[in-house]
């Protein structure tokens, strides 16, 4: 049973023993081998935790990277800056397999989420975060098309369990937008209409994952807060993290029942940083919920 919806359902957070990032993004979870990840960009690194291991392994990266996509047991597809690379799950060798805005140096990789169908939407934005700088993208066997263009702060990036509908926001615009989709391919059908205005709210959309009931799980930046906004886009349920500046969730575990959530350090003074000692940390939320795995990306 999911009790997302119950106000009194348990939540219980740990804070994982990994280093603080400076920047934490795009956590998944390889549900196959049971291998969380996720990045600092700022770093250029890259998480590794297995079932059962107590602290993470770091891949040093040789770009600012923000996501990873499962391809199989062997491949991975991991988005940075200068476009989509194929990742050896092995030997952690990297292989460009497609160019992304490689004409715009001064902007990186962001938020970005595998849609049911096997397609990849990958959002980008300026390294300064100037207004209208990125753009979001759709990737799914070897086609790559931009979606949404003049995009600040590309976020939220998530889909419903049957693919027919989509989520994302611009963080600068503070409001979660729907759109229709074509389930077997994860392209829209129609234009993306307002689910949530977060507009006056404390905090800011960051990153956000849907789970088994279509409940769309957002980690508030600013705010310190994971919350859960029902498909009709009423907030129902809302936890409290112990840092502000939360960035994204994934679901992990065998049975996908808790949430990972990143968060970042970059952006906090030095009297900041000290007043929020888990800045950048790791966290798992242990509560009632019915997760999905990531699906594999189609290349």
């Amino acid at each position: 049973m999911n009790d997302t919806g119950n106000p009194d359902a348990p939540a219980k957070v740990a804070v994982l023993d990994a280093p603080a990032c400076r920047l934490g993004e795009g956590p998944t979870f390889d549900a196959a081998t049971g291998t969380a990840f996720w990045f600092d960009i700022k770093r250029k690194a890259l998480f590794e935790m297995p079932r059962g291991a107590t602290t993470p392994t770091i891949h040093a990266l040789p770009f600012m990277a923000s996501a990873l996509a499962v391809v199989d047991r062997e491949r991975q597809l991991v988005f940075a800056e200068d476009g989509l690379h194929l990742r050896d799950a092995a030997t952690g060798r990297l292989t460009l397999h497609r160019p992304l805005e490689a004409d715009k140096p001064q902007n990186r990789c962001n938020d970005a989420r595998v849609h049911p169908s096997g397609a990849f939407w990958l959002g980008t934005m300026g390294k300064a975060a100037e207004r209208e700088a990125g753009a979001i993208y759709w990737y799914r066997a070897g086609e790559l098309r931009p979606l949404y263009e003049r995009v600040g702060i590309p976020n939220s990036i998530c889909f419903s369990p049957d693919g027919a509908t989509g989520y994302f926001t611009d963080s600068q615009d503070h409001r979660l937008m729907r759109v229709p989709l074509d389930p077997a391919t994860g392209l829209p059908l129609g234009d993306p209409e307002v689910l949530y205005d977060q507009r006056g709210e404390e905090g800011t959309l960051d990153g956000s994952v849907c789970d088994a009931d279509g409940v769309i799980w957002n980690a508030r930046w600013g705010a310190g807060r994971l919350e859960a906004y029902s498909p009709q886009g009423k907030r129902i349920r809302s936890i409290e993290l112990p840092t502000r500046l939360t960035t994204c969730p994934c679901f992990i575990g065998d049975d996908l029942g808790r949430i990972l959530v990143t968060s970042a350090s970059d952006e906090l003074s030095e009297a900041e940083l000290a007043a929020d000692p888990n800045a950048g940390k790791t966290f798992v939320v242990d509560l009632p919920v019915r997760g999905r795995a990531d699906p594999l990306v189609v290349l």
